[in-house]
């Protein structure tokens, strides 16, 4: 299973370290955020391997919506706990990191999980710069270049079918809702198959400790942010 190399399963539950999440985050999302870097001693997993791995343990369901409730350590031992139409993933003494509602057929096809996985992640990587900064350009706002802080709030998407062996997924919308020191972006994304639209979603991210634009502090933290790429890349 392409999720292996990436957590440990353990009499039920479920485990990922250090490394197997930052390897997770660079090699399949891309993503390069130094709160995912395996010597960060603040480690936090990525929400999007979360996701995968509720996917391929619960299966994909027409319908889902994924609200990420806790951070979530280096080597924390994880229960996925189904119960009806929802699914929720705790540590072992009950705190709760990710919450997960579904409704509709629910198919258990690892080609098409796979696809949707790799297609989102690399979607969701990609967030920083590419699409908030033009965002907090426009509101005329920024994050705390020396304390960015960008939180993975919630997730939602609807499919039309399930038989989909290669899904992509392509930005539709973006919005930036500025309510004082704090934003929610909304970005609104399509999913294809074989060109022909076959689903729809959204992610959501909350934005903390806004501050007034600055373009050359702005500047600064996406060369930063380029330089934690570079880096990532060649010890890849």
């Amino acid at each position: 299973m392409f999720l292996d190399p990436f957590h440990a399963a353990e009499e039920g539950t479920l485990r990922i370290s250090a490394p197997q999440g930052s390897a997770f985050a660079k090699e399949v999302a891309g993503d390069f955020n130094p709160i995912h870097d395996a010597t960060n001693p603040r480690f936090c997993a990525p929400g999007d391997l979360l996701f995968a791995l509720v996917l391929a343990r619960c299966g994909l369901a027409r319908r889902m919506t994924f609200r990420f409730t806790g951070m979530v350590g280096a080597d924390a031992a994880l229960n996925v706990i189904q119960s009806g139409a929802g699914i929720v993933v705790e540590t072992t003494d009950g705190k709760p990191c990710l919450e997960v509602e579904r409704s509709g057929p629910v198919t258990g096809d690892l080609v098409m999980i796979e696809s949707l996985v790799r297609r989102y992640v690399a979607f969701s990587g990609r967030n920083f710069p590419h699409i908030l900064v033009p965002l907090m350009e426009q509101q005329g706002v920024m994050i705390n270049p020396d304390r960015p802080l960008v939180i993975y709030d919630r997730m939602s998407f609807e499919l039309d079918r399930l038989d989909c062996p290669d899904v992509d997924i392509a930005l539709e919308s973006t919005e930036l809702e500025v309510k004082g020191k704090r934003g929610e972006a909304r970005l609104g994304f399509r999913l294809t198959a074989a060109g022909e639209p076959v689903g729809r979603g959204a992610k959501t991210l909350v934005l903390s400790s806004l501050r007034a634009y600055e373009p050359e502090a702005l500047q600064g933290l996406v060369e930063r942010y380029a330089g934690w790429k570079a880096a990532g890349l060649a010890g890849v």
